[in-house]
């Protein structure tokens, strides 16, 4: 089953530090970025440079970054040194989803559907500076009322240096708001992705019971679906083959 619901507008409070994100309901796609991709860990690097500035280096860094931003989504610096700001994460999820439902199942646990979430939508995210990849990860997925573990899936940066493309997954405690405004707002420069955590083959013993079966009802669906859609094609091959030798019989049979 693939995931068609429309995206809504509304909020979602943290608990941790009661900032508020704004989900929008805007949808768009990341222009495919050329090139070669590997592996980067500048993950340090970024920490100590956060270290390094100052209130007023990150006043001007503010000033410059919405001198340059084409889409009115500018940061705003309030008098305690902390700033909001937004940012676009795409959404990559190659697997299928557990959303949550309304029914329940034995023990009263909520039991939910599993969907596909369409790849390359963008969420526009309103955070601030102070919130982590793994408070973004968190709401992301409530944005969706996904009911799996977000230790699952990871927050990734995908940057371009000249003709290369660098992939680096972002650790729990990076602040995506930081890393958006040294980059600047260009989004070949730097983009945020969701996807899964990278851990080679797939570890089927994480998944629950019901979430296998999911799959498994997945799975068959889109087997039936395929097997319709080649019954399909080639009734249609059938069909122009049989006109063809109609129309090659015709002429013959007269003369």
């Amino acid at each position: 089953m693939t995931w068609n619901s429309t995206m809504s507008s509304g909020y979602s409070s943290l608990e941790e530090d009661s900032e508020e994100y704004f989900f929008t309901a805007r949808t768009s796609f990341f222009k495919k970025l050329s090139g070669k991709v590997t592996e980067s860990k500048d993950v340090e690097k970024g920490k100590e440079l956060r270290a390094e500035l100052s209130r007023e280096e990150i006043r001007l860094k503010i000033e410059q970054y919405n001198s340059l931003t084409k889409d009115h989504l500018k940061m705003t610096l309030a008098s305690s040194g902390v700033y909001t700001g937004f940012i676009k994460v795409q959404m990559d999820l190659r697997r299928p989803v557990t959303v949550r439902g309304g029914q329940r199942g034995a023990g009263g646990t909520v039991m939910g559907e599993a969907f596909y979430l369409p790849r390359g939508v963008i969420n526009t995210l309103h955070v601030g500076s102070k919130n982590t990849v793994k408070q973004v990860i968190a709401a992301l997925l409530n944005k969706f009322t996904v009911a799996d573990n977000p230790a699952k899936y990871a927050l990734y940066k995908r940057y371009r240096r000249e003709d290369q493309v660098y992939v680096c997954k972002l650790a729990d405690g990076e602040q995506p708001l930081f890393l958006r405004l040294m980059a600047g707002p260009d989004l070949d420069t730097l983009s945020f992705v969701l996807g899964e955590q990278q851990t080679g083959e797939v570890v089927w013993e994480a998944f629950s019971i019901p979430e296998l079966r999911n799959f498994l009802r997945i799975l068959d669906k889109e087997e039936r679906e395929q097997k319709e859609a080649i019954i399909r094609r080639y009734e249609n091959y059938r069909q122009r083959l049989q006109e063809a030798l109609r129309e090659v019989k015709g002429p013959t049979q007269r003369n």
